[in-house]
Parts: structure tokens; sequence; C-alpha cells
């Protein structure tokens, strides 16, 4: 199992965490699998009135898809099969405050996670970055997840920059992406708290909230997100080609801000 799940009875609070801290907590075809079955399971508990959400080993939140993943695509040039698409809360309609615990890296397909979050709380230490663009490939359901949570111009330089260029925790802050930053290690502990909070109030009057809040915006969010697989599909490189640009750029450097 690559994913670890404890529920506090006491608190009605549910801690998710991906442990696959070798692999920087990067998601293969089987964890994708156990996070979509995990949330649908939180649906039908009773005893789960709010979940935070972190990766093991303190390096990294979650580093995206897995590099080592085949992920078989059909032949039309319309459709795409996205393996992370299901990952999160809300795409398996959960309506539970879901809160992010975020230690360390938290790049590319960790923003199918951080999107649908309600909100993420990271260490000074944690650093954020979509490495879409550097190796050949459009950032789509990432820029767009993120762009629900940061100004147009921040998500579209986080986007844009690639792996050149890792935003701090502290700058995250200040763009709205990350709405409270601990010392180092202390991310899951207050997102816990915060968590415990949320479940201790009437949990029906929590989750109308909950969608209230993402009423306000899943409209423009629907329709952007149906762009997508076109944007993908038109714009990727070839696998083979971003294959060669991904060990070319490997030991490559980046500034933080």
């Amino acid at each position: 199992m690559a994913l670890r799940t404890e529920t506090d009875k006491g608190t009605g609070v549910a801690l998710v965490t991906l442990d696959r801290p070798g692999k920087l907590n990067a998601i293969d075809l089987a964890t994708a699998a156990e996070l979509a079955a995990a949330w649908r399971a939180f649906r039908f508990d009773d005893g789960v009135r709010a979940v935070v959400v972190t990766g093991a080993g303190g390096r990294a939140f979650c580093t995206g898809i897995d590099r080592g993943v085949e992920v078989p695509q059909p032949s039309s040039p319309y459709t795409i099969d996205d393996p992370l698409i299901a990952i999160g809360p809300k795409a398996n309609d959960l309506w539970k405050p879901v809160i992010a615990a975020v230690e360390g890296m938290a790049c590319g397909g960790a923003f199918y996670l951080l999107g649908e979050a309600e909100f993420v709380i990271a260490s000074e230490e944690a650093t954020f970055f979509d490495p879409h663009t550097t190796y050949g490939m459009v950032s789509a359901y990432e820029a767009i997840s993120m762009a629900q949570r940061m100004p147009f111009g921040e998500v579209a330089r986080m986007s844009l920059m690639g792996t050149a260029e890792r935003v701090t925790a502290r700058r995250a802050y200040e763009t709205g992406l990350v709405s409270e930053v601990t010392a180092p290690g202390g991310a899951v502990e207050a997102a816990l708290r915060a968590a415990g909070v949320i479940a201790s109030y009437p949990t029906q009057a929590v989750q109308g909230t909950v969608r209230a809040v993402w009423s306000a915006k899943e409209a423009a969010r629907a329709q952007a997100m149906a762009h997508a697989p076109h944007l993908i599909a038109l714009g990727n490189l070839p696998p083979e080609r971003q294959a060669e640009l991904f060990q070319g750029r490997g030991g490559n450097g980046f500034r933080m801000r």
C-alpha cells in the first residue's frame, strides 16, 4: 500500500499520507486508485468529519506522476486519459473539508490535490513549482487548479518558469496559495489542529459551507477544465522527446523567490 489512512475517533479527523518517500511521494497508478478509493470511503464514514492530506518523509508532499508509469492512450486525437484526474476529493464527490499539509516539494501533479483542498498549510521549508513546460508538456489541469487560488500573474509565472524557479512557502503565503506557514516539520500538526476545530462543528453546516465556497468558482473552473485535454493533446511533445528533456535537464539549478 502506498497510502496510509489514520482516523482519530475522538476528533473525527482523518490523516491521509502519501507513503512513497523513496519516490518523493510521486503517484503511480496504484496510488492514484488508492486515493480515489479513500475519498469515496470517507463519504460514507460518519466518523470522519474533516481530513488532512500530506506526504511522508519530509522531503516532498508530492512530486506528481511517477515518471516510470506508462499510461496507454487512445489513438483518437479528441481524448486523453489522465491518470491523476480523479485523485482529489472533489473529483470523488467528497464535500467534507480537506486541509493539505505541505512539507518539502509540491510540484506538478501535486496541484491536483492542493487544488481540491479547502486550504493549504505549509512549513517554511516547503517549495512549489510546475515542471511541465521545461519537459515539453502543457500545464493545463495544474495551472487551472492554481488559477483558482493565486493571482493570474503569479500562476502564469510559476507555470511558465518550469523548473527554473521555485516558489517559497513565504511567497506562496503572500500570494494566497498557502494560508499558514509553520516552523519546519510543523505543517501536519497545524493542519490537524485546524481540522479538529472544524470537525467539532455541526457537520451539515460545515459541508454546506464547503459547497457554498466551491459554488462561487465551480462554473468557471469546470469550463476551463473542459479545454484541458485538447490543449494537452495539441501542445505536448511526444513521450520520447519529453524523456530526453527530462534526462538532459536533471541536474539543472533553480532559484527561489
